[in-house]
């Protein structure tokens, strides 16, 4: 979304060290606003290898679970998106330590973070892109937007021509009670339930009742609407604290956007696919 937009790890895995990597030069100019991105931002000659900024999550924290739903089919398009090779979560290297420590908090309650997307190619935001603008492609509609109409998209802010994602320190994601229920596997053509419905109706997730699903293009999906209470907003309360200590902001239109403050790369959307061979050597 704006666009608005695995494997289970064993836990108690000890420590790892790493090195930190200079990010290199980047613009002194002001990033572009989270949601609706649309400035022009540079991007870099196109090419398969990250800069040395970027990790993997799993080899900074494993006991972060990961369900890279862009990977799959599972998620408002129906088919895997363009330029996620594998179901990996890359990050820069601030992005992903300060989620180490927010893991860090949360295991001492019995919880887990869950990942969702992590950096987010321009191919693949480009592929959602190409998506809004087929009318007749509503597949998915029945969970991911049933009150919104597809042509509506993009005036609502929900499709956009740039990413945040793209420059490697936005996340989405969700907590898990501890210890985590498997999430059943999604399966093509199945009958879809509201990403609104209550919790026991939507699709099984094992995130914790966050009020809908992940990637709800929904005003319900609003971190502060105050329809949602209770529970509910307890829960969403509980990871936007547990982030924000750590330096992450929320987007107030999706409860599971948080960026790391401040970026690496405020400026520059990146292109390089979603893959190990991604990282290179580094």
């Amino acid at each position: 979304m704006r666009p608005r937009l695995g494997s289970l790890c064993a836990f108690g895995a000890a420590a790892l060290a790493f090195l930190t990597v200079a990010a290199g030069p980047v613009s002194a100019a002001p990033s572009a606003p989270e949601g609706m991105e649309t400035a022009a931002g540079s991007r870099p000659a196109s090419t398969d290898r990250a800069p040395a900024a970027f990790v993997s999550l799993r080899s900074v924290d494993p006991t972060i679970l990961q369900d890279m739903r862009y990977a799959t089919a599972h998620n408002f398009m129906g088919e895997a998106v363009d330029g996620y090779r594998q179901p990996l979560c890359l990050l820069t290297r601030p992005a992903a330590q300060a989620l180490k420590k927010a893991q860090r908090t949360l295991l001492r309650s019995g919880h887990t973070l869950k990942v969702y997307d992590c950096y987010r190619p321009q191919r693949a935001v480009d592929h959602f892109v190409r998506w809004a603008k087929d009318l007749d492609d509503t597949a998915m509609k029945d969970e991911f937007y049933p009150r919104v109409d597809k042509s509506r998209l993009f005036a609502d802010g929900y499709i956009a021509e740039k990413s945040g994602h793209s420059r490697g320190s936005t996340v989405d994601l969700t907590i898990v009670r501890l210890p985590a229920k498997p999430t059943r596997p999604y399966v093509p053509g199945e009958q879809l339930k509201p990403c609104f419905a209550p919790q026991g109706e939507r699709f099984r997730d094992n995130s914790v009742d966050m009020g809908t699903g992940y990637d709800c293009f929904d005003t319900l999906s609003h971190t502060d609407d105050p329809r949602v209470q209770g529970v509910q907003r307890a829960n969403r309360e509980l990871l936007k604290s547990t982030l924000a200590a750590q330096g992450f902001t929320n987007l107030p239109e999706e409860w599971w956007h948080f960026t790391h403050k401040p970026e690496l790369f405020p400026d520059t959307y990146f292109d390089f696919p979603v893959s190990r061979r991604s990282l290179g050597g580094h």
